[in-house]
């Protein structure tokens, strides 16, 4: 599957591209298929929300789930990504993030890239993030809010801040350090003031969609998402693929694979239709 050059330069001039009805119905399904499983297995790949009950964020499914591997290596998501990044590229991270009804958290505003930079090493934000929606993702549950254009900002200057609380009772209290990237209370959350100031001058978009759709993003692009209030279930898989001439420098200190994938070979793309197999 290849971008034409107009949805190309979309992307250049926005930082995002939205491909409605990428994947069928019955694709999806099969992914639908395999949550139950993933959301009941008790490991540190799992993050839960702050009150401790629903489920947030499940990361390295593509490692350990086969219909999540096909998806993270299927050709409708990876050859948009090597044609944007004008690289081949790996799987640097993959998570499935739920907004589960009545119960979803929000994440902050915030940009990708810092966490990458700062965390794992990377050296520039060569890097493009694919959003999957399982879900049916609309006005109501949770849509993931944009401002077009602000990837051109670069990397913003934010202050990191303690987001783990001391309390004996918190959930997080006996998880470790990069646990403060993953929570509702984002290590390098980007201000309401920087955010006003770039609204007012580029805009802001809710990223909606049916089931099926993808959503191509810079790792620079300033997001976010609020609550989901809604009686509506929104789920969205994330694959972030990364230049293979961007491989990340760390000093020291490694997060786990699943955050942070060493596997560092150029993808290698499934068939077109390994997700009906």
């Amino acid at each position: 599957m290849q971008l034409t050059k107009e949805q190309l330069g979309f992307y250049s001039e926005n930082g995002f591209l939205l491909l409605p009805e990428c994947f069928s119905t019955v694709e999806v399904g099969r992914m639908s298929a395999e949550l139950p499983s993933l959301l009941g297995e008790d490991s540190q790949c799992r993050v839960v929300e702050k009150e401790g009950g629903a489920v947030r964020s499940i990361y390295g499914s593509n490692i350990k789930n086969e219909v999540f591997r096909r998806l993270s290596c299927h050709p409708r998501i990876v050859e948009p990504a090597r044609q944007i990044l004008n690289s081949d590229v790996y799987v640097y991270q993959f998570k499935i993030n739920i907004k589960s009804a009545f119960s979803g958290d929000l994440w902050d505003w915030h940009q990708d890239f810092i966490y990458w930079q700062n965390e794992d090493g990377v050296p520039s934000d060569r890097m493009i993030s694919v959003a999957v929606f399982i879900d049916n993702v609309n006005e109501f549950n949770g849509p993931v809010f944009l401002i077009p254009g602000s990837h051109r900002q670069g990397t913003l200057e934010v202050i990191a801040r303690n987001v783990i609380s001391a309390d004996a009772d918190s959930v997080y209290k006996d998880s470790p350090s990069w646990i403060s990237n993953l929570t509702a209370n984002i290590k390098y959350p980007v201000g309401s003031e920087i955010v006003s100031h770039l609204v007012s001058r580029l805009g802001i978009v809710a990223a909606k969609g049916a089931s099926g759709s993808a959503m191509f993003f810079h790792s620079n692009l300033v997001h976010a998402s609020p609550n989901n209030i809604s009686p509506f279930n929104r789920v969205i898989a994330f694959a972030t693929y990364n230049s293979i001439s961007n491989i990340p420098i760390p000093a020291g200190y490694r997060r786990p694979d699943y955050l942070c994938s060493r596997d560092y070979g150029p993808l290698i793309t499934v068939s077109d239709s390994a997700l009906l197999l």
